[in-house]
């Protein structure tokens, strides 16, 4: 190709992509305003809730506060221990359920599924749906499923931790597919060349190399499941309990759940034991955030 068919070839690429017009770059520029001034926005209210929140509950933050047990007669003495044990609880069984059938279910469609098939279609579909399902849904398939029949495990703590399984389930399941995606075809290839088996392949090679993937969208997905109040209130969830469960069959409350209770009390002297739980949870989420961070930094591979 000669100079000038350069030239000429350059001049007609360039009369494809015209030069943006000065109505083009004021609109450009009025959509960045807006949108810097919504992020601003929205994060001037949060600022201000965070304020407003330290304000109030700074004060209650004691190590008495945090192993009492919760009173609706006497907001000085009231505390929020069994809501901490209840969350922890509920965060281990959590975890339990959804971390082997999130994981598997990764793996069959990413590894084993046709996705030619229909009904491989038809679970994928469902699950980019249920995801965006909201949680007070989830809280309604537990309490006609879980608590009730056929199961019938009443308000107690294992139907808590299934409910909240089921919730992060769908996203635990997309995070970790886009985990197991992330391993380059040439890592399988290599391996199911050297004689390894697909099993092989995927226990010694794909899931070493998604492991940071994975674990950091089930911290993110337990972070979620951490706060939420709907699901625990429809299945039954006990408020303001005086005692720490002792067994999966045990009743149990959680912070969101105390959160709401206190709030919800005509005594407006519960309002900063309110506050003050918010500032706990929050620390609990900013721990498991963090967490999250370190494994994805320190495990994740460079292909």
């Amino acid at each position: 190709m000669t100079g000038a068919q350069i030239a000429a070839h350059a001049r007609s690429r360039s009369a494809l992509f015209p030069r943006a017009t000065a109505r083009t770059r004021a609109a450009e520029g009025g959509f960045k305003v807006l949108m810097y001034l919504a992020v601003g926005l929205a994060g001037l209210a949060l600022v201000t809730l965070l304020v407003d929140v330290a304000r109030d509950g700074w004060g209650v933050l004691s190590l008495q506060f945090l192993t009492n047990f919760p009173s609706r007669i006497s907001p000085e003495r009231s505390g929020i221990q069994s809501a901490i044990v209840g969350t922890l609880y509920l965060m281990v069984l959590t975890a339990v359920f959804v971390v082997p059938v999130g994981v598997a279910t990764a793996l069959y469609l990413e590894e084993y599924a046709d996705p030619t098939r229909w009904y491989n279609r038809w679970v994928e579909v469902n699950i980019q749906n249920l995801a965006a399902v909201p949680s007070v849904v989830y809280g309604i398939l537990g309490l006609a499923f879980i608590v009730r029949e056929p199961l019938g495990l009443g308000p107690v703590l294992l139907a808590g931790g299934l409910t909240l399984g089921l919730l992060v389930l769908p996203v635990v399941i997309i995070v970790s597919r886009e985990a197991i995606r992330s391993v380059p075809p040439s890592i399988r290839d290599g391996a199911l060349a050297l004689g390894a088996t697909q099993w092989q392949t995927i226990r010694r090679q794909v899931l070493p190399g998604s492991m940071a993937g994975i674990a950091t969208g089930v911290i993110l997905a337990l972070s979620r499941a951490i706060g939420e109040t709907a699901p625990l209130l429809v299945i039954g969830a006990a408020a303001s309990t005086r005692f720490n469960p002792q067994g999966v069959n045990d009743s149990f409350t959680a912070l969101p759940i105390q959160i709401f209770t206190w709030t919800s009390q005509a005594d407006r002297a519960f309002i900063p034991l309110a506050a003050g739980a918010i500032l706990v949870l929050m620390v609990l989420l900013l721990a498991m955030n963090s967490v999250a961070i370190l494994l994805r930094n320190r495990y994740e591979q460079k292909w």
